[in-house]
């Protein structure tokens, strides 16, 4: 099987131009602070960077698996990081595949003695198993945005040598190189440079160690489970929650939406995660994290090009980082004896070319307003009678596929556009027409749309505006 390889080549910095008006005094002032926090900034990532060299010389590499020849050819070797000081950039586009194992002591061969006489099943430190969480991140410095691509675990695909099968399964079979390649073959030939696995049991290490996350639970999740001593009790509404408290909401998956739910709950953690821990200030606790994780973390990323992706991350604008999800849909009872995420082949064509820059043999048409699906969550309590302006100024830009799915929980100060499907295109012209909110590529919105628009407070004060000219 051949892997389409992400572009190896450098990027050639571009010279700004400088302004030929005078500054004023309060520019002058401007210009001055920034330089100073970028000075403080560029200080931190150095440090940080010594620290990580003397790291990655004396310590054991964040590698745990022993890859054969045939397997390491799996992933792309060329560099991703400059060279002398550029060693901390990142010099072209990588396609990290990022795997959250959760495994039990069935799940190995040989599982640690002191789990043999339990009556329960602890989760152990290992990476074998089945992969419970998968996705594909994109660093693009050519387009400064980063790009993650949650691949649910039941989706149903090929692995090479064992049929079709689920893809958390390509783990077990055949550890990350299989999983690398059976990621590539579903989407198309993607490339895939380097891979990350991370215990479950680092992930809450991880988020002490960042300060926890601030994140708004959606709902009361109560759920035990005896046999692994999994105890998940959370409240609703926005909180800062510990590490092993993340972890509940992060592994909640017993509603209608399943696995797919959780994705969508995984998405708005690693968000908030990512706005309030990528900045200068954390980068220099790196080493101090890499300390407290890395044996809970297997990775072929030296430690260099670790810090390459993270110094990326902190430059990149929040607005350019997005979150998609594989198109499928459940499968029906009645179809397979197991039950599988059944990937739409078209529309991951659609969104391999759009963000993952894979040339297509089918024809990219524009979405018609006309074609979209529009689910409209209110977050402000109001009645579905309060709506109807908004549906009105949608239907007049053409939109006729409109519907009123289930309210958003997170009471929202701005109006969130979401592209579902990862059209933010589209998004975007919904926002030109209504006028207010903003735009999110991410798949927390309702499954059957093509675009969410979760009602924020900002809507109010448009609808009076609505409703006089809708009277004129």
């Amino acid at each position: 099987m051949t892997i389409q390889r992400t572009s190896a080549e450098d990027n050639q910095s571009a010279k700004a131009s400088n302004s030929s008006g005078k500054d004023s005094p309060n520019s002058k002032g401007g210009r001055w602070l920034w330089f100073w926090v970028g000075m403080s900034g560029i200080a931190m990532v150095s440090a940080t960077a010594g620290a990580l060299l003397a790291v990655s010389l004396t310590s054991t590499p964040l590698q745990q698996a022993q890859l054969s020849p045939q397997e390491e050819a799996v992933f792309g070797g060329d560099r991703i990081s400059g060279n002398g000081l550029r060693f901390s950039e990142l010099t072209r586009p990588v396609n990290l595949l990022v795997m959250g194992m959760s495994v039990l002591p069935p799940d190995v061969q040989n599982p640690p003695s002191e789990t043999k006489n339990l009556r329960y099943f602890p989760q152990i430190n290992s990476f074998d198993g089945l992969a419970d969480v998968m996705v594909l991140v994109k660093f693009d410095p050519e387009t400064k945005k980063m790009v993650m691509l949650s691949i649910p675990r039941d989706t149903r695909t090929q692995i090479e040598g064992y049929g079709v099968r689920k893809i958390n399964a390509a783990n077990l079979e055949g550890g990350p190189a299989l999983t690398a390649k059976s990621v590539s073959k579903l989407l198309g030939g993607v490339g895939i440079d380097r891979y990350v696995r991370i215990n479950v049991l680092g992930v809450a290490k991880l988020i002490d160690a960042l300060g926890g996350v601030t994140v708004y639970v959606p709902k009361d999740m109560k759920y035990q489970d005896d046999s692994q001593r999994l105890y998940i009790n959370l409240k609703a509404g926005r909180q800062h929650l510990k590490g092993e408290q993340a972890m509940q909401l992060l592994r909640f998956r017993h509603d209608e939406l399943g696995d797919i739910g959780r994705i969508q709950r995984q998405q708005m953690v690693l968000r908030a995660l990512m706005e309030q821990t990528l900045n200068p200030v954390t980068v220099a606790k790196l080493p101090k994290i890499l300390e407290v994780v890395k044996e809970y973390i297997d990775t072929n990323l030296t430690v260099e090009e670790l810090l390459a992706l993270v110094g990326f991350g902190v430059q990149t604008n929040r607005s350019n980082m997005q979150m998609l999800m594989l198109p499928g849909r459940f499968s029906e009872k009645s179809e397979y004896d197991a039950s599988y995420w059944l990937p739409n082949r078209n529309s991951i064509a659609r969104l391999m070319t759009q963000h993952f820059g894979l040339e297509s043999t089918r024809e990219q048409r524009v979405t018609e307003p006309s074609a979209l699906r529009i689910a409209i969550q209110d977050s402000t309590g109001g009645d579905r009678s309060a709506l109807q302006s908004l549906i009105r100024s949608l239907e007049k830009g053409g939109y006729r596929n409109i519907y009123v799915a289930q309210a958003w929980s997170e009471p929202l100060d701005v109006t969130h556009i979401v592209a579902q499907q990862g059209d933010g295109d589209s998004a975007e012209l919904v926002r030109q027409i209504l006028g207010f909110g903003e735009v999110r590529v991410e798949s927390t919105g309702n499954l059957g749309s093509d675009v969410s628009i979760q009602v924020g407070k900002d809507w109010l004060q448009q609808k009076v505006i609505l409703e006089k000219s809708d009277n004129l």
